[in-house]
């Protein structure tokens, strides 16, 4: 059987909208999943409920960490169920940062003003090119079977410091930490860039969904 991944919701303030990007859902559905999109507002018993039983959960790209109460809260309750029952996660962009502060980590707020750097860190559409490359290590370095990796951007803030659980799989140029995994789980992983535009154009990206999926799967 397919596994069934939760996907935390967007959410957009000028419409009182719960929305989302159609990339993350076919991205899951690609790698083999059935994605269905988690409630912005649910008190803790109905996400544990919920946790119990899905398969995995992707943390999906957004707002800054802190100007979105409901969506901190939803990913707070989603991680601390998940952890507690080792399903797997996968973070994307926004979800690296949360994953990293929820886990006692911190964060460059704006990387122009607090990093500035000559590299692209937040560029414009089309988001299915690559900007700039990361080096790898660790366990995606050994999913991949490589050392560099060309990626996509579209962020502003990033990690700072590392929180203790978590260790770094990927860097850019500039030193800043672009994955991270927590050692110890079944599968948690987090990456600063958007695969979800990349995947069905270049065999890395969906390897990065496949690995994720088929991990739910055990």
């Amino acid at each position: 059987m397919k596994p069934i991944i939760g996907v935390t919701p967007l959410w957009d303030a000028e419409r009182e909208s719960v929305w989302m990007i159609p990339e993350y859902l076919n991205a899951i559905r690609t790698a083999g999943g059935i994605p269905v999109i988690l409630p912005l507002i649910a008190g803790k018993a109905d996400i544990q409920q919920a946790v119990a039983s899905l398969d995995g959960f992707l943390l999906t790209g957004g707002p800054d960490v802190g100007t979105c109460p409901e969506r901190d809260t939803l990913e707070a309750l989603v991680l601390e169920s998940a952890l507690e029952a080792d399903k797997p996660v996968l973070g994307i962009c926004r979800g690296i940062q949360f994953l990293n502060v929820a886990l006692g980590g911190t964060l460059w707020q704006d990387l122009p003003t607090e990093h500035p750097s000559a590299i692209t860190h937040r560029q414009g559409k089309p988001y299915d090119q690559t900007t700039h490359s990361v080096s790898l290590a660790g366990p995606l370095q050994s999913l991949l079977g490589k050392d560099h990796l060309a990626v996509n951007t579209r962020h502003h803030q990033a990690v700072k410091d590392l929180a203790p659980a978590l260790s770094a799989m990927a860097f850019s140029p500039d030193g800043l930490i672009e994955a991270v995994h927590m050692p110890g789980k079944r599968f948690v992983w987090a990456v600063q860039w958007h695969p979800e535009y990349l995947f069905d154009k270049e065999a890395d990206s969906l390897a990065l969904f496949k690995a994720f999926i088929n991990t739910c799967k055990i």
